[in-house]
């Protein structure tokens, strides 16, 4: 992987940790660090699940696959939030 796939899959990690985070409702209590890892691995799982399915590479904007990888940090976020909350 090149330098530029590795910075595009953080910034976009970064997008899809945040936005995962709002759909959750309520407040988390982790960190923004957190938030990113999250979405870092929520992006990456969810481009494998929508190229699975055969959604990962369509014309236009991979709405599905953006959806995938949002639900995925959402669920990262409420599952590390809960554990976080049981300490």
């Amino acid at each position: 992987m090149e330098i530029s796939g590795i910075i595009s899959a953080l910034v976009i990690g970064i997008v899809i940790g945040v936005l995962g985070r709002l759909v959750v409702p309520g407040r988390q209590r982790i960190g923004i660090l957190w938030t990113i890892l999250v979405g870092i691995v929520a992006a990456l799982l969810g481009s494998a699940l929508a190229a699975a399915l055969g959604v990962g590479d369509t014309n236009g904007v991979d709405w599905v696959e953006w959806l995938i990888q949002i639900a995925l940090a959402a669920l990262g976020v409420a599952a590390l939030d809960r554990s976080k909350v049981g300490r």
